[in-house]
C-alpha cells in the first residue's frame, strides 16, 4: 500500500515507467502504482530554473580574449522529453550557450562586444531557445552578467576614458570661460551703451538749459533795458515840462550849468576842466532865441501854445512779448523728450539705438 500511493508536490512531474518503460507523466497531486511493476524513474521541477555558468573565454574578431559570464532563465515543458530526449539538459544548455556565445561573439570587435549586449542576448535567446524546443526546454531569457577583457586592454580602456574625461573635461572649461568672457562683453557693452545715453541725454538736457537761461537772461535784459529807456524818457519829460513851467531866465540856465560841473568832474579820468569865456554870450544868444523880452529888459522863455505829444500809454503788440516769462512751447516739448528717452529704460535683450 506504501509503495502504490505516491504525492507530486505542485509545480512537479514525475516521469513513470513500468518494466523499464515509459508509461505516463504523474501530474501534482496523488497518485497509485502498481507496486513492484511501476517505478519513478525522475522528478522534474516545472518552475523557471535560472543558472549561471562560469566565464567562457571567447576571442572577438579583433583576436582579443574576454571572457563572458552568461546566465540563462529556462523552464521544463515537457517532462517526458527532458529525461528521455537528452541525458543531462543543464549541461547541454550550458555548452550550447558557450558554442553560440563564441560563434556571435567571434565575428565582433570588442568595441562592438562591449556595447552590444542587447544584439548578444536576442541571437543568444533564438538559437537556444530553437536549439532546446526538442528537449522540452523553453529559454525565457539570457543575459550577459560580465564581459572582461584582458588586463592590458583594460588598462588602454581606462586611460582613454581618463583621456577623453580630461578633454570633456578641458572642452567644458573652454566653453565656459568663453560663455563667461561673452557675457562680460555684453554686460560691458550694455553699460557702455546706457552710459553713452546717459551722457547723451544730459547734454542735450544741459544745451537745451543753457539755450534757455541765455535766452530768458537776454529777455530780461532787453525789457530791463527798455524799462529803463521808458523811465529815462518819463524823467526827461517832466523836467522838461518843469523848465517849461518855470519860465526860466538865462541866470538860472547858467546856475543850473554852474551847478552841474563839479558832477561832471567827479570822474577819476578828469583832471582839469576849462570853462569857456563866452559862456554867458552863448546863454544870452539861447535866451534870446528863445526867450522873450519882458517889460523889465530880461528874457524869459515863454511856452508855445503847440500841445506837446504825450508819450506812449502802453506797449504795442512786439515789445509786449519781450515780458512774457512763460516758456517757450517748442523748448518745453523738445526738454519733456528729451527727459522720457532719458527715464526709459533699456532692454539688453533688444540692440542699441544711438
Amino acid at each position: 500500500m506504501v509503495k502504490s500511493i505516491k504525492v507530486i508536490p505542485q509545480a512537479q512531474s514525475a516521469v513513470i515507467e513500468r518494466l523499464g518503460r515509459f508509461r505516463t507523466v504523474a501530474e501534482p497531486g496523488l497518485n497509485f502504482l502498481v507496486p513492484f511493476f511501476d517505478r519513478i524513474r525522475a522528478r522534474i521541477d516545472l518552475r523557471e530554473q535560472v543558472v549561471s555558468f562560469p566565464p567562457q573565454p571567447v576571442i572577438t574578431q579583433d583576436n582579443l580574449t574576454v571572457s563572458i559570464d552568461t546566465v540563462v532563465y529556462f523552464q521544463v515543458t515537457d517532462s517526458r522529453a527532458a529525461v528521455y530526449e537528452i541525458a543531462n539538459y543543464i549541461i547541454a544548455v550550458e555548452q550550447l550557450t558557450t558554442t553560440t556565445l563564441r560563434n556571435v561573439v567571434g565575428g565582433m570587435s570588442l568595441e562592438e562586444t562591449l556595447t552590444s549586449r542587447d544584439h548578444i542576448n536576442g541571437q543568444l535567446r533564438g538559437v537556444l531557445d530553437e536549439e532546446t524546443g526538442r528537449w522540452g526546454i523553453r529559454v525565457a531569457r539570457v543575459e550577459l552578467k560580465a564581459i572582461d577583457p584582458p588586463p592590458s586592454i583594460q588598462d588602454s580602456m581606462e586611460k582613454q576614458m581618463r583621456a577623453d574625461r580630461e578633454k570633456r573635461a578641458i572642452i567644458l572649461t573652454a566653453e565656459g570661460q568663453r560663455e563667461a568672457a561673452i557675457k562680460t562683453a555684453e554686460g560691458s557693452k550694455q553699460s557702455q551703451i546706457l552710459a553713452a545715453e546717459g551722457a547723451k541725454q544730459a547734454t542735450i538736457m544741459a544745451a537745451e538749459a543753457e539755450r534757455q537761461s541765455r535766452i530768458l537772461r537776454a529777455q530780461g535784459e532787453r525789457a530791463a533795458r527798455y524799462l529803463q529807456a521808458q523811465g529815462q524818457a518819463k524823467a526827461i519829460e517832466k523836467v522838461f515840462a518843469a523848465i517849461k513851467a518855470g519860465r526860466p531866465t538865462p541866470e538860472v540856465l547858467a546856475y543850473q550849468y554852474l551847478q552841474t560841473l563839479p558832477e561832471m568832474a567827479k570822474g577819476d579820468a578828469n583832471k582839469v576842466w576849462m570853462i569857456p569865456t563866452d559862456f554867458s554870450r552863448a546863454l544870452e544868444g539861447f535866451a534870446r532865441q528863445f526867450g522873450i523880452k519882458s517889460d523889465d529888459g530880461v528874457f524869459r522863455y515863454e511856452p508855445s501854445d503847440e500841445p506837446v505829444a504825450s508819450a506812449p500809454q502802453g506797449d504795442d503788440e512786439e515789445v509786449s512779448g519781450w515780458f512774457d516769462t512763460s516758456t517757450d512751447p517748442e523748448v518745453a516739448k523738445a526738454v519733456r523728450a528729451a527727459e522720457a528717452v532719458a527715464r526709459k529704460e533699456v532692454d539688453p535683450l533688444l540692440p542699441p539705438q544711438l
